[in-house]
């Protein structure tokens, strides 16, 4: 599962990163906000790269609206959980097949919260990409699909796969994590030439080689009505228990 993400990076330093992989630009620079923690289930924008134009960077509601939820986003959400969507199933599951097609996207990050069970108590744990430029966690890429309901207006899923060794143990109950792609495989995804069988083994081996740390944080994260989107969202409480 991936139900809550960070994107803390300025456009400048998002754009920067990326153009080593990409050449693009953000579509509405104004409309970007960084953000110490989005929950998944208020719909908030996410940030994708779409297949229909790989050279921009659009808002898009976390939370996919296939076709027929299109004339009432709001009805489809309560009635339907699509943060996620598990890469073993998404060419049958009619709320994802046609995107996993022809809709894929790339989803921007440099962090995300997964629950850590212990003693019959949720901890979340911050997970990120510590690098020399970027100790506090670089930006990379999670694999995603999308849907449009304007020219411009988008829904996106993440694609989550079976927790690898290092989030078998942070995420050490449904034993799930993100596909976070390969710096090398950006391009790939966004292949408008992949048949299933290429995009299947594409979630099957991209994943990222590079490594992961992740630290418990305070469990306020789960409260409603407290302000999560703060610099200490994403702070250790505790260094007595890293991943």
């Amino acid at each position: 599962m991936c139900y809550s993400k960070a994107l803390r990076k300025t456009k400048e330093q998002v754009i920067s990163r990326l153009r080593a992989e990409l050449s693009l630009d953000f579509t509405i620079p104004l409309e970007y906000t960084p953000y110490y923690h989005l929950n998944g289930f208020t719909h908030g924008n996410i940030y994708i790269i779409p297949m229909d134009n790989p050279e921009a960077i659009y808002p898009a509601a976390w939370g996919l609206v296939p076709d027929w939820g299109l004339h009432d986003p709001e009805a489809f959400w309560k009635k339907s959980n699509t943060l996620n969507a598990r890469c073993e199933s998404i060419f049958e599951k009619p709320s994802y097949k046609h995107s996993a097609e022809d809709k894929r996207c790339l989803v921007l990050c440099d962090g995300f919260f997964e629950p850590h069970h212990e003693n019959g108590m949720a901890i979340p744990y911050f997970c990120y990409q510590p690098t020399s430029a970027f100790p506090e966690g670089d930006l990379f890429v999670m694999a995603g699909l999308y849907n449009k309901w304007d020219d411009d207006l988008y829904s996106a899923t993440i694609l989550t796969t079976e927790a690898n060794a290092f989030f078998a143990e942070v995420h050490n109950q449904k034993k799930r994590m993100p596909l976070v792609l390969a710096y090398d495989l950006y391009e790939d995804w966004l292949d408008d030439g992949l048949n299933p069988s290429q995009i299947n083994e594409l979630m099957a081996f991209g994943f990222t080689q590079r490594d992961f740390k992740a630290h418990p944080v305070s469990r306020d994260l789960y409260k409603r009505g407290v302000d999560t989107n703060h610099p200490n969202s994403v702070l250790p409480v505790s260094k007595d228990t890293l991943f």
